[in-house]
């Protein structure tokens, strides 16, 4: 028996099968040893797309075994959908996360924006907030976009506006997406898919049509998969998600995760203000003169009063 050793990044995953590229861009279909179910990972997934492995190749049987998953750069993690008290990783060693939206068909709350960007600030991963299906825009929706795009373009993330089905705006994505680890995410219908497929065509993902009766949308990614791009780095193409579930969290972390708090909560009168009801809080007063914007203080409340927090307070 020939044995092989060789190593690569996963670029797709299944949940029992893994697809490794090595540095030749040769595919290999790898199974993992099943220690990695059992040492103390409590994420339904030990291996994601992103990971850089070590595997040894069985050259007879053509299929690769895990054996070694590298130190991460980051990753990025949710609650499991079906498995509450454990976490899903999404995908690892990203350089930007790129969270879909859309304004209409479906509507994307902000309470959904912001308990990603939560996840995205505490496991250090840039995210830009693209705002697809800008030709659906009536007047309406376009103020509203406006005003989402300036609240959080103040505090500090970068904004897109564009429309997969026209073409605005994505040259300029695009570009700024070269060379770069992109990890593509957002409610299941926000065109997520069709974006990709219009930064780089041939890759021809399938997409699906909305409902008009929920305006809901259907889930056309299965598995997470990484696809390179011409003009230099990847895509992370994910399923779409009805929720995102905070996990590994302590409540009183929270506030540092909003980033336009941090000038205002040093001036707090307890330094272990909840931001929640104390007197003299800096961050109440913020939001009630509009210093902070009061939507975003508003899913900070919620956030904070999740069932989850109950077993995780301050």
């Amino acid at each position: 028996m020939i044995i092989i050793n060789l190593q690569g990044i996963v670029v797709k995953s299944t949940g029992s099968w893994y697809i490794v590229q090595t540095d030749d861009n040769q595919l290999y279909n790898c199974k993992i040893k099943g220690k990695f179910k059992t040492q103390g990972i409590k994420s339904t997934n030990p291996i994601a797309v992103g990971d850089k492995v070590d595997f040894i190749l069985q050259k007879e049987e053509g299929v690769g075994l895990i054996k070694t998953i590298h130190p991460r750069k980051n990753y990025l993690i949710r609650k499991a959908t079906k498995l509450s008290s454990r976490s899903h990783i999404i995908a690892a060693n990203v350089d930007y996360a790129i969270l879909v939206v859309s304004l209409a068909f479906p509507r994307t709350s902000s309470g959904f924006i912001d308990r990603f960007l939560i996840s995205t600030e505490a496991y250090h991963i840039e995210t830009l907030i693209v705002f697809n299906k800008s030709d659906l825009h009536d007047k309406v929706l376009q103020n509203q976009l406006n005003e989402w795009m300036t609240m959080y373009e103040n505090i500090g993330y970068s904004c897109y506006s564009v429309s997969a089905k026209t073409g605005k705006g994505v040259d300029a994505l695009k570009k700024r997406l070269q060379n770069k680890i992109n990890l593509f995410s957002g409610h299941s219908g926000v065109g997520k898919s069709a974006l990709i497929n219009a930064i780089q065509p041939d890759l021809k993902l399938k997409t699906a049509i909305v409902s008009d009766a929920t305006e809901k949308g259907t889930h056309t990614t299965t598995f997470a998969e990484m696809h390179a791009m011409h003009s230099g780095g990847y895509i992370i193409d994910t399923p779409g998600i009805k929720g995102f579930g905070l996990i590994d969290f302590v409540a009183k972390e929270i506030p540092s995760y909003f980033k336009e708090f941090a000038p205002y909560a040093s001036q707090c009168k307890f330094h272990n203000c909840t931001h929640t009801h104390e007197p003299d809080c800096a961050v109440i007063k913020a939001a009630n003169s509009g210093a902070i914007a009061k939507s975003r203080y508003n899913n900070y409340l919620a956030i904070i009063k999740d069932d989850y927090f109950s077993e995780n307070p301050y």
